[in-house]
């Protein structure tokens, strides 16, 4: 569909689009963001520097390890060690109230609209906010669920007062034997619902979501729809980028606007549907705020 996936810079000027972009969220029949972590990052939950080592210093002492992301992938050698190390990142990065500003600006912005939200991150930032659990489809999973590591089927289990407990009695980055998770189906370890290879489980709640994300889409393909896409970087693009630059090419009064601080285009065929931001989310909604 696109020449090479050509991809254009605007050279309008901020201001420009930045009022661009606040008429087409007063005047869109309807909203679907797609959201990435450099949403999260902009909001600063941050996986690497101050906050990480204001959290995870001691794994970084005895590990070697230098950031949150790296660390999720760490061959610890037991259990006890392993959930030492979740735990804490479940907890701080999923129920820890840090970085709500940037989402309460953009619910505030969008909560009269009739609006959906796509999303790879996987923080749970979004309800925090305030956004409706039923206009969320968090593709990637959710921290604050468990699931079977085999998996032996496709149940998943709320975790926070297991993470709780662990983050209480944790010792010498081990947490006790028996605060171990097991899965009650078949007693085999549990691991983090996450997609990160094939054991990802998609529980009826992830088909739920994933069909009235598609029964968005179809009920709004052909009207005057804002596809608003925040902090999605070249990682999986075809889960979100990719699709919203489809609909728009299919859609002529549908428009495609990216605010992605030193990633924000479009291809030159939806140039003209577009308004690319390439400056840091939050300064960015706070400005739409005003």
């Amino acid at each position: 569909m696109f020449s090479k996936i050509q991809t254009m810079k605007s050279t309008e000027s901020y201001s420009h689009k930045i009022d661009r972009l606040k008429e087409e969220l007063r005047n869109a029949d309807a909203i679907l963001i797609g959201a990435g972590a450099g949403l999260s990052t902009a909001a600063g939950l941050t996986y690497s520097g101050e906050r990480f080592h204001k959290y995870f210093s001691d794994f970084a002492d005895k590990y070697g390890i230098r950031d949150m992301y790296s660390g999720g992938f760490y061959p610890f050698g037991s259990l006890e060690e392993y959930w030492a190390w979740w735990s804490r990142h479940i907890w701080y990065n999923r129920y820890q109230p840090e970085g709500m500003e940037v989402y309460k600006n953009l619910y505030n912005l969008i909560k009269e609209k009739d609006y959906f939200v796509l999303t790879t991150n996987v923080d749970h930032r979004f309800q925090i906010a305030g956004f409706d659990k039923k206009r969320l489809f968090y593709t990637q999973g959710d921290y604050g669920l468990l699931q079977c590591s085999e998996p032996c089927c496709q149940k998943t289990y709320d975790n926070k007062e297991t993470v709780r407990q662990m983050i209480e009695k944790q010792k010498d980055m081990r947490v006790p034997t028996e605060l171990i998770p097991h899965c009650p189906v078949c007693g085999k370890p549990m691991s983090v619902n996450l997609r990160c290879d094939d054991t990802f489980v998609q529980d009826t709640g992830w088909y739920q979501a994933s069909e009235r994300y598609s029964d968005f889409v179809r009920i709004h393909e052909n009207m005057h729809i804002l596809y608003l896409e925040l902090g999605v970087g070249a990682n999986t693009p075809g889960i979100i980028k990719y699709p919203f630059w489809r609909a728009t090419a299919r859609n002529e009064k549908a428009v495609y606007a990216c605010i992605n601080y030193g990633e924000a285009s479009c291809p030159k065929e939806i140039e003209k549907q577009s308004i690319c931001i390439d400056e840091d989310i939050k300064t960015v909604l706070s400005a739409l705020m005003q």
